[in-house]
């Protein structure tokens, strides 16, 4: 639990850069990455 928004914010913001994979391949997107998908809808 957090004391304040920002913290939470903060935490949350810390995660995904450090452990969120945009090349990890995802069923519901084709099994493409984010970064393929992103790059193919243009």
């Amino acid at each position: 639990i957090y004391r304040t928004r920002d913290q939470a914010r903060a935490d949350v913001f810390d995660y995904i850069e450090r452990f969120y994979n945009p090349r990890r391949r995802h069923s519901t997107i084709g099994y493409l990455s984010p970064m393929e998908f992103e790059a193919r809808a243009g």
